[in-house]
């Protein structure tokens, strides 16, 4: 049931009159378990709270009269709740009251949440801040801090707060912003991409075409709703469709990600998603205790997106919960960004099984360079395997959403490039943003790329309306086009370019990690020293003298499975503890943040193995004359 709507609060209105007793969602928690109770397996047992879309309605309209007091029409207003059910009428309430919400972390015991909730508020210049009780002294506080006296914060679980019957419905605004979704930062800055309300209806209607969902489809998932997939992807496309979700906090599937699974079989999902690490997760911790207990048979459209989707773990979830009744057919990859709203590109359904083989290109596959240019090739194509040659196995991202084109470009030359080879993926459509907010320069550049003239035009749209006037999305990663659609390989910006050849940090992490039961996480990245060196930084789980006393070992091992894998030298190992690799909140890899904590001399390895032009650069970048020993 996908009505027309002016615009999405629009559409919101139409749900909250027409679906009044219909249930919108469920917020799923433990039980309390009586003192002396055994915990059952997989810890207390699940419990929830079901909201339907009357209630939604009214607790919006509620939260939007109290901003239509201080004419919030236009203004940005900063989300940050520490729970969902806070979050979603605080949201919407921005939407009735015609104001921009902007979802951010609530502060938290660690800096990072904190960090990035006051550069969101500085780069958006919020006027107001929604939040909960249990966070608004320490917003206040950061407020304070950061010198905003002029921030109206509101905690919008405080009783008396709005009368809804004094909402005011606004004007449509079709092409204003909707929202501003902050990056994630994983290569860079944080920065606020412009979502408008026809760019979030357009790839709404490519989402249910993509993955066929509709008004019947019980959605399901624990990402945070300051990442664009738990936004987009589990808050608001149930209420595009008319249907219905469960939602479980993201702590309460860090602390124990069985839950996840167990909330889809107890509460009837079918469709939900999460990053390639929360399959890995729980392929990996999940017991044969816990998995005797779930159902997963009625879980009918699994995503892996928001990171690389690597085949091995997809191989390895299938197998390990098919006795729980999860069809590999229910198993695919997507491929989306912030700045295309959300899904741009997704697979058949099953384990990806029309693999593709990224190798070095021939000599003889790079273009031509016309007379007086230079070419500067990424340096690979996806083909077959040819023996005694490196290559890699990716899963192709599928095909491209309705009313988005893609185009794979030379990200040197800005030349277009054939079907087959590894540029840098370029995208134009419906769905993509307007840019970045109050940054012009960055907006035009990124999302108004025109390729060069010369060496092929640009794909006719394959969409009707699908194109923009002002050009292309650069969205900074490597990819092509094949016959399975859009195969992704890689970030740019993360690429390492090591004695003359390309390799992406995935493909090394992926196979150190094989090495040791004792390894975690794993960060590989380049810096310029005298020449190009990598680095590793690998997260070892050390259980006393024993474990320590492997350290140097389990480096050297890391070093002979680089130079042996991938024929170039990791000179640099470090072996962290735990928590060491930074990640965003949605479980992405920040390597570049962490090869500038590095740099900076802030990491502290329990065993080193470093040049020494490294270790010069980095005392010298540091102030420390003897870092990393």
């Amino acid at each position: 049931m996908v009505a027309r709507a002016a615009d999405f609060t629009d559409l919101l209105l139409q749900r909250g009159e027409e679906l009044v007793d219909r249930e919108a969602f469920r917020f799923v928690r433990e039980r309390d378990v009586e003192p002396g109770t055994p915990r059952p397996v997989g810890g207390a047992p699940l419990d929830s709270a079901p909201v339907s879309y009357g209630e939604l309605d009214r607790a919006a309209k509620r939260i939007a009269s109290w901003l239509q007091q201080g004419d919030p029409v236009g203004q940005r207003v900063v989300v940050c709740h520490g729970g969902n059910a806070g979050f979603l009428p605080a949201f919407l309430g921005c939407l009735y009251a015609g104001a921009i919400p902007v979802p951010a972390p609530a502060p938290s015991v660690g800096r990072q949440a904190a960090d990035r909730l006051a550069g969101i508020l500085r780069d958006s210049a919020a006027r107001f801040v929604l939040t909960d009780s249990a966070h608004g002294p320490a917003v206040s506080q950061l407020i304070a801090a950061i010198g905003r006296p002029e921030v109206l914060c509101l905690a919008t679980d405080r009783p008396g707060v709005g009368d809804p019957d004094a909402w005011r419905r606004p004007a449509s605004r079709p092409g204003e912003p909707a929202f501003l979704q902050y990056t994630s930062g994983s290569v860079g800055e944080p920065k606020g991409v412009v979502v408008t309300h026809a760019n979030l209806l357009a790839n709404q209607r490519a989402i249910q075409l993509a993955l066929g969902t509709g008004a019947h489809t019980r959605l399901g998932g624990w990402l945070p709703f300051h990442h664009d997939m738990g936004l987009v992807g589990q808050l608001l496309h149930p209420l595009f469709l008319g249907s219905s979700a469960a939602l479980l906090p993201a702590l309460s599937f860090a602390k124990l990600p069985v839950r996840w699974l167990q909330m889809i079989g107890q509460f009837g999902v079918s469709v939900s998603g999460a990053p390639d690490f929360a399959f890995d997760l729980c392929a990996r911790r999940v017991t044969d205790e816990q998995l005797s207990t779930l159902d997963l048979s009625g879980w009918e459209v699994a995503v892996s997106g928001a990171e690389t989707v690597r085949a091995a773990t997809l191989e390895a979830f299938a197998h390990r919960f098919a006795p729980a009744g999860l069809r590999p057919q229910a198993l695919r990859a997507g491929y989306g960004m912030a700045e295309a709203t959300l899904l741009v590109a997704s697979g058949p359904a099953g384990l990806g099984t029309a693999r593709r083989t990224v190798q070095p290109a021939a000599p003889t596959a790079q273009p031509a360079a016309p007379a007086g240019e230079q070419v500067a090739p990424v340096g690979v194509t996806v083909a077959p395997a040819r023996p005694g040659e490196a290559a890699r196995t990716v899963v192709p991202a599928g095909r491209l959403v309705a009313g988005t084109e893609a185009l794979i470009v030379d990200p040197q030359s800005l030349r277009p490039l054939p079907d087959g080879e590894v540029g840098e993926i370029w995208l134009r459509g419906a769905g993509v943003a307007q840019g970045y907010w109050n940054r012009v320069a960055e907006s035009a550049e990124a999302f108004h790329a025109l390729p060069a003239p010369a060496g092929g035009e640009a794909r006719p749209d394959r969409e009707p309306g699908a194109a923009r006037s002002g050009g292309y999305l650069r969205t900074g990663d490597l990819g092509c086009l094949t016959e399975d659609g859009l195969v992704v390989a890689g970030r740019i910006k993360e690429l390492l370019i090591v004695a003359g050849r390309n390799l992406y940090p995935q493909d090394i992490e992926q196979q150190v990690q094989r090495l040791s039961v004792l390894f975690g996480a794993a960060a590989a990245f380049s810096v310029e020293a005298d020449r190009d060196q990598v680095v590793v930084v690998q997260e070892v789980r050390t259980t006393g003298r024993d474990a320590e006393a492997e350290l140097p070992a389990l480096a050297t091992a890391v070093q002979r499975c680089v130079a042996e894998e991938f024929d170039v030298a990791a000179e640099n190992v470090l072996l962290v503890r735990p928590g060491t690799v930074r990640r965003t909140t949605s479980g992405k890899l920040r390597r570049t943040a962490l090869r500038q904590l590095f740099l900076d001399g802030g990491i502290q390895p329990l065993h080193a193995v470093v040049t020494t032009e490294m270790r010069q650069l980095v005392a010298s970048a540091a102030g420390a004359p003897a870092p990393l020993d």
